[in-house]
């Protein structure tokens, strides 16, 4: 039987040095896309919380965006899901208060 290892006698995993995530591409890892339905998005920014890879990104809006009901949002809105760093798990959809992200089978 063999013996086991303790933590510091196991091989080093991958090592990445610090702020390089930009750098690391990992959109080609999805096997579900999301939908993003900007006509029915209040902008409450709870996807971009909740987006593990900060796939969703924001821009300060002084005209603003139209939204769910045709209401003009002003102030900071999201914009379209960067697919370049989008994973496909699904916790923007599952999260949307107004459910305007579905989630796709990749093609």
């Amino acid at each position: 039987m063999a013996e086991k290892k303790g933590w510091q006698e196991l091989m080093r995993g991958g090592d990445l040095p610090p702020a390089t995530a930009l750098e690391n591409k990992t959109g080609s890892w999805r096997s579900l896309r999301p939908v993003y339905d900007p006509s029915n998005c209040i902008h409450c920014m709870i996807c971009v919380a909740y987006c593990p890879d900060m796939a969703i990104p924001i821009k300060h809006s002084e005209e603003g965006v139209v939204g769910k009901g045709g209401r003009i949002y002003k102030g900071t809105v999201r914009l379209e899901t960067d697919f370049d760093y989008c994973k496909g798990c699904g916790i923007c959809a599952n999260e949307c208060p107004t459910k305007c992200i579905t989630m796709v089978r990749e093609e």
